[in-house]
């Protein structure tokens, strides 16, 4: 039957809408006689009021076959009850199952990033202080907010295993934060361990959650904030500042002792190293004089007159050999003598002193030069005087 036959209120002609009351007295008409009623004027045969029946039942139960087709996106996952009880869970494609209420499907987005923040609501400024203040291992109270990201990895621990698996996610965060943070040193979880801390305790609550079996996934812990109380803010900048004065000063006497002790140390190796020399060069001088000795005393044994002469005269030798007095032996017994004056004094000239002029200084040696040659020659006639009788 065609929607715009007369009969279903169809438009005879433009003159205006149909009828809605007429339309729907005439379904009720046409669908008595088709289940054999008076209306329609007539009943019809039984033949007909089963064959209507059949085919009513017939798109009933298809409909309600095909309400058991489902699709699975992807990113979800599709677990099935039946009767109430966990059958199966589905991947992503289209699927189907017994219709309700024989089974039921409940699709669940597995992949998508759920979000849990402690400490605070909405943003870091409305601060809950009942989660978010924490005692750290020096007894000092730390005000921290962060925020907990997770997915599922496992829709049918996440339906059947926990009552409030999002609830055991926040309570979960709450007990390893505070748990991290209550082994660790304040200036450790405000400044150089914030990273750290987040990592063991998303570890920590992983561990928790498994241990439940919710079925949920740790992606990331974040700190929004960590910080000390509103109450002792400014205390805590005085404790920086003077944690800060004393790092300096350190760093500054280390740089200094950095410089003085290596110089000092260096002293004391060259004066050790130079007392080591000293010692090795009194040592060595003394063993060579006992060894002189022991040859002189083996040489005196043998010749002792000649040995003392000898002895003398290396003395003598020695003694005079820096100064300007001239002995001549009257012994000798030479007629001539040649004594090289001028080589004798040249060493026993004294420097000129710095006080003295140039023109003192280069008159000195002709005026004293004439004095020590006559002196010598006259003491030279005398001696040669006393030698002749």
């Amino acid at each position: 039957m065609a929607w715009n036959d007369p009969q279903w209120g169809g438009r005879r002609n433009n003159d205006g809408p149909p009828d809605l009351d007429e339309l729907w007295r005439k379904f009720n008409q046409r669908l008595s006689g088709l289940f054999g009623g008076k209306g329609g004027g007539g009943g019809g045969s039984p033949a007909r009021r089963l064959g209507g029946i059949g085919l009513l039942a017939g798109v009933i139960v298809a409909v309600w076959l095909a309400s058991g087709f489902y699709i699975v996106s992807p990113a979800s996952r599709g677990v099935v009850q039946r009767f109430g009880k966990y059958i199966e869970t589905t991947r992503e494609g289209p699927h189907w199952h017994l219709p309700y209420p024989i089974e039921t499907v409940t699709v669940i987005n597995i992949d998508q990033i759920r979000t849990v923040p402690i400490g605070y609501r909405d943003n870091v400024k409305n601060a809950v202080p009942s989660e978010s203040l924490m005692l750290t291992d020096d007894e000092n109270i730390i005000d921290i907010q962060f925020a907990v990201q997770y997915n599922l990895k496992s829709a049918k621990n996440y339906l059947f295993a926990n009552r409030n698996p999002d609830a055991a996610v926040k309570q979960a965060a709450e007990s390893a934060i505070r748990e991290v943070v209550g082994r660790n040193k304040m200036d450790f979880v405000l400044y150089e361990g914030r990273e750290e801390v987040a990592a063991r305790a998303a570890k920590l609550m992983q561990k928790i959650l498994d241990y439940y079996r919710t079925g949920i996934n740790i992606v990331k812990v974040t700190m929004q904030n960590a910080q000390p109380p509103e109450q002792v803010q400014a205390a805590f900048d005085d404790a920086v500042k003077a944690g800060q004065d004393k790092a300096r000063l350190k760093n500054e006497g280390q740089a200094y002792a950095n410089g003085v002790i290596p110089k000092a140390r260096g002293t004391a190796a060259r004066l050790l190293a130079e007392a080591q020399g000293y010692e090795q060069r009194v040592v060595d001088t003394a063993q060579g004089n006992a060894s002189r000795f022991q040859q002189v005393m083996v040489e005196y044994d043998k010749a002792p007159k000649v040995t003392r002469e000898r002895l003398y005269l290396d003395a003598m030798q020695h003694v005079l050999s820096n100064t300007s007095k001239v002995l001549v032996d009257q012994k000798g017994g030479h007629n001539l003598l040649y004594l090289p004056l001028d080589k004798l004094m040249h060493p026993a000239a004294q420097p000129p002193s710095p006080a003295t002029s140039p023109a003192a200084t280069s008159t000195a040696p002709r005026a004293t030069k004439p004095t020590d040659n006559y002196r010598s020659r006259s003491a030279f006639r005398s001696r040669e005087r006393e030698e002749r009788p």
